[in-house]
């Protein structure tokens, strides 16, 4: 699960372009194309003339989807990479047990999944932040074996700002950290215990407004110890950006209203996983170019229903959706049916539109869901809590693009918040739907 963290990064990554693509409409120039791309020129025109405005627009006035809906305005999220320190020595095991070495990896991250601003310097903020890489225990008792110790944290934090000048501000914030800790066991003997607890989680630092939607931001983080379970303290220092939504302007709302581009409204879909396939694409995404997850447990086949509905989209490229799915699924191992309920966000991004489809890439992150069966094939999933992120590409078709097709691939983990995460691995899904 090495892999997960650079993940999480790719993902936010993706909506930082999204979004910030969205922000940069603003300077358009009014003399654009339909498209958006570019003005009216010769060398232009056979590709526009490509792109009937038939098949493209929808009576402008219809759509009010070009500016952030209330639970966004003013929410914002962030990437931060940095150096974590936490002190793990041999005091982490239990009687009777000494360790060679320890491996302390240093490079961590920290993902703002989501933050709202209520007021103009106080917010609110989920987080989640782990190492890239996990401590490794090293010839335990003379066995020659590397064993490694995951380890996450989340937090829902306050953060207040005191203002320096125009540009420049210190930021504080408090709130509540969740610490999960998996240990280490020896033919069924306990060697250094799995830990999960709440503690405060504290935190201060710089912030460099580079403009009215983005922030520069050095800061540090800090997590207590835990005797208990004999958890060292967690210091983690980090740079990095937050993007801000903030209100579009009037401008381009309308501009972008009126270039009429259909985005569809709704969407409902059903969808069959097969591993008849295998795993090939599960793979590929997770470790030849890692920007998905894999999984400890295979599902042979399954069936999901889904609902999503567009509650933001740009000019041209990128629509935002808010959905839910309820799966029914049956595992590679020992055919055990497990299912799922997932309420997700999903990114959407329109690679390039035609007369007869409109092709896109589609990327959701962090769905909170609920499975279940927490122990399948012989492997611990944790809990019945997890998150459900998927990947697909997809086109919409016919002239008012009513009709749906994608192909993709999902993931259910818990992102070790909890000490047990046999991530579920789903295979190739094609799905067909219909847009209203």
């Amino acid at each position: 699960m090495a892999r997960c963290s650079c993940t999480v990064v790719a993902g936010t990554l993706m909506l930082c372009l999204a979004t910030y693509a969205s922000a940069q409409q603003a300077a358009s120039p009014a003399n654009a194309s339909p498209d958006g791309d570019a003005p009216h020129d010769n060398s232009v025109a056979p590709i526009v003339a490509a792109v009937p405005a038939s098949s493209q627009l929808r009576q402008a006035g219809e759509d009010t989807r070009t500016q952030y809906p209330a639970f966004l305005t003013n929410s914002y999220f962030s990437i931060n990479l940095g150096y974590i320190h936490y002190g793990f020595s041999g005091q982490q095991l239990e009687p009777g047990y000494q360790v060679q070495s320890i491996e302390i990896p240093h490079f961590a991250a920290r993902i703002g999944l989501f933050g709202h601003q209520f007021f103009k310097y106080l917010s609110a903020q989920v987080s989640y932040m782990r190492p890239i890489r996990y401590v490794v225990y090293r010839n335990v008792n003379g066995d020659q074996i590397r064993r490694q110790i995951s380890e996450a944290f989340g937090g829902v934090t306050i953060t207040s700002q005191l203002p320096l000048n125009s540009r420049v501000s210190l930021y504080g914030e408090g709130g509540l950290g969740i610490t999960s800790r998996s240990g280490i066991e020896i033919d069924g003997t306990t060697v250094v215990r799995d830990a999960h607890f709440a503690s405060a989680l504290l935190g201060a630092g710089v912030e460099y407004h580079v403009n009215r939607t983005v922030d520069f931001v050095v800061g540090a983080t800090y997590s207590p110890r835990r005797q208990q379970f004999r958890q060292p303290p967690t210091r983690l220092f980090t740079t990095g950006i937050r993007y801000n939504l903030r209100p579009l302007p009037a401008a381009q709302v309308e501009d972008n209203r009126r270039a009429g581009f259909i985005f569809p409204e709704n969407l409902v879909r059903a969808g069959f996983s097969s591993n008849i396939f295998a795993y090939g694409l599960n793979d590929f995404f997770s470790q030849t170019i890692p920007v998905f997850w894999g999984g400890n447990v295979e599902a042979r086949r399954g069936v999901t229903l889904a609902y999503e509905r567009n509650v933001f989209h740009t000019r041209k490229r990128f629509a935002f959706d808010l959905g839910g799915s309820a799966s029914y699924w049956k595992s590679g191992g020992d055919n055990e049916i497990f299912r799922t309920l997932s309420v997700y966000p999903l990114l959407r991004f329109i690679l390039f539109r035609t007369q007869p489809l409109d092709l896109y890439v589609n990327y959701s992150l962090a769905g909170p869901s609920y499975i279940s069966r927490t122990v399948i094939d012989g492997r611990d999933t944790g809990v019945r809590f997890t998150f459900q992120d998927f990947i697909g590409l997809g086109v919409f078709l016919r002239k008012n693009r009513r009709i749906n097709a994608e192909i993709g691939i999902k993931h259910y983990s818990n992102g070790n918040l909890f000490t047990r995460n046999a991530a579920v691995k789903i295979p190739l899904t094609l799905s067909l739907g219909y847009t209203f």
